[in-house]
């Protein structure tokens, strides 16, 4: 009878959960960790509602609570055109999350005594050594150049306030030389963005304040330089191999392209189609960014970060150091130079609520969190110690507010702190 009680409990719980790759990281009934079975199962409703309506092509979410994964599920369509079902291990290119990870490397570097955050960075990079700042004629639009005020350090450059810009993003004056110099062109190898950018003005002077950029491609860099190896082989060896992390990489092999989501763009119409301008992921790339790059799955990506909730390590394997952690989750912005939403400052490669009822209530003080271009989404509580992950491949006009949702959605199921 106790046989066969225990087999009917390992069911049951292979069926909350759902996969063998949630399953390396623990699992739980979420009243184990004291959640409501029933509140969070709205979250898994809601999901499923808005890929039935056509507001989302597909969807897979996960979330874990005190080191257990609670909830796993996918919803909607791998790929639309041919009905392909979502599933819980389809691959993702997940952007601008891949920012937290190059974060991390700079961080193994930083605990090797490599770099300072005080640094200048154009102590590592020397065409950084003369920045400009770009002052633009409100009359004519003239672009000229003065001085940097001083020289835009480390900290600056992995908090977004030292004066660089995106290109694509946005519409000034320096975005638009970004755009004509081809500064970000993937294309190219990393030495020639370097280049490129070292000869193009600052957006403002570092420091004045935060704004999205690619900071985070320059880091990619400086990880080569510091630790003399490719950036992926060193993700690989210091990263995603420790954290067995299978399915993270800068392309998606042929034996595993069956697995990988296709990106869709939703217009006023509702109607979905491919995204236009998609690179080409079946082979590694030239530009391995560190900015936006990577692939990965909801299970790889929960790894990621239950190693840094737990303060650096996972499964025996420690990556950082408990402080070093503290550290990327601490603001690094000054008072004057906060542009971001109310609540919120940003730390090294990660945004962090401050205030949580400025932020919009639920998350505890000190959560950190960020999301990609193609709609995915993650954050880390440190205070209820949860983590909610959410993997789509869309834009578009009308986009549900994902993040928004489904923070409601888990938070209301916690039922004691």
């Amino acid at each position: 009878m106790k046989l066969a009680r225990r087999f009917f409990c390992s069911l049951l719980l292979a069926f909350v959960v759902g996969s063998a790759g949630a399953a390396d990281l623990g699992t739980a009934r979420p009243e184990a960790v004291g959640m409501s079975s029933q509140r969070l199962k709205l979250l898994t409703t809601e999901m499923k509602s808005l890929a039935e309506r056509g507001e989302l092509s597909g969807v897979v979410t996960m979330v874990a609570r005190k080191g257990k994964v609670v909830h796993l599920e996918a919803a909607g369509k791998r790929e639309l055109e041919n009905g392909t079902p979502m599933q819980k291990d389809s691959i993702f290119r997940i952007y601008s999350m891949t920012k937290p990870i190059t974060g991390v490397a700079m961080m193994i570097l930083f605990e090797q005594g490599k770099w300072q955050l005080n640094d200048p960075v154009s102590k590592y990079i020397p065409e950084f050594a003369d920045l400009k700042v770009a002052k633009v004629d409100p009359a004519n639009g003239a672009v000229t150049t003065v001085p940097s005020n001083h020289p835009m350090t480390m900290r600056e450059l992995m908090s977004h306030s030292g004066g660089l810009t995106y290109g694509f993003f946005g519409g000034t004056a320096v975005d638009k030389q970004y755009v004509e110099n081809k500064v970000f062109d993937q294309g190219q190898p990393m030495q020639t963005f370097i280049e490129r950018l070292g000869k193009t003005p600052l957006l403002f002077q570092p420091g004045e304040r935060w704004h999205y950029s690619v900071s985070v491609d320059v880091q990619g860099y400086l990880v080569e330089k510091l630790s003399g190896q490719s950036f992926p082989e060193f993700l690989q060896e210091h990263v995603f191999g420790p954290l067995k992390m299978v399915d993270t990489a800068f392309y998606v092999p042929a034996a595993k392209m069956n697995r990988f989501v296709e990106f869709y763009y939703r217009g006023k119409d509702g109607k979905s189609v491919k995204h236009p301008g998609v690179a080409d992921y079946s082979k590694p790339p030239v530009f391995p960014s560190g900015g936006g790059g990577l692939v990965s799955t909801a299970s790889d990506y929960m790894r990621f970060c239950q190693m840094l909730l737990n303060g650096g390590a996972l499964d025996g394997q420690r990556i950082l150091s408990p402080l070093t952690v503290k550290l990327m989750r601490t603001n690094m912005l000054p008072e004057s130079a906060r542009t971001m939403g109310p609540g919120t400052g940003f730390g090294l490669d990660f945004a962090v609520v401050e205030d949580p009822a400025a932020a919009g209530g639920f998350a505890g003080e000190g959560t950190f969190y960020w999301g990609g271009f193609a709609g995915t989404w993650f954050w880390i509580d440190p205070v209820y110690e949860l983590i909610v992950i959410g993997m789509i491949q869309q834009r578009g006009d009308d986009m549900p507010d994902l993040r928004a949702l489904s923070r409601a959605l888990t938070y209301q199921s916690i039922v004691e702190e």
